[in-house]
């Protein structure tokens, strides 16, 4: 099978904000905060947080559909810990997920959650070996 091809572009606009496009032309607006920016847009380590966050939670919600869990409600909440001298690389990232939905089985969250970190999260294998991430989950009725 042949590797998949993404690609995305930044395009400067002042100060530091740029604009970032991908396959669908989605903007996102990538700013620094002030002075150097305005503070008017995603910070990119941010953005590295919600590629995250967002990578797994995809896995984990077609996970739990196909294992017929009613979820009614999902986020993933993601915090970044920095490091202080430069490159402000991440060093921990702990992962909170909150589930609602009716009669759902804390076993299968969990799996799922397993399952995006083990095996299909590309962000989170990409991630794993040089950050510690952890995760808590929540379920509410």
């Amino acid at each position: 099978m042949a590797d998949q091809i993404l690609s995305s572009r930044v395009t400067w606009t002042e100060k530091l904000h740029f604009r970032g496009k991908a396959e669908h032309e989605q903007v996102v607006a990538i700013d620094h905060a002030p002075p150097l920016g305005d503070g008017n847009g995603i910070k990119p380590m941010e953005l590295l947080l919600m590629s995250l966050a967002s990578c797994s939670a995809q896995t984990v919600i077609s996970l739990l559909q196909k294992m017929k869990q009613d979820v009614r409600g999902f986020t993933v909440k993601a915090e970044g810990a920095r490091r202080a001298e430069h490159p402000t690389v991440f060093t921990e990232i702990r992962l909170e997920y909150e589930v609602e939905g009716t009669g759902l089985n804390a076993e299968a969250v969990e799996k799922a959650i397993r399952l995006s970190e083990e095996k299909y999260c590309p962000v989170w294998a990409m991630l794993k070996p040089g950050v510690k991430i952890s995760f808590t989950y929540s379920l509410h009725p």
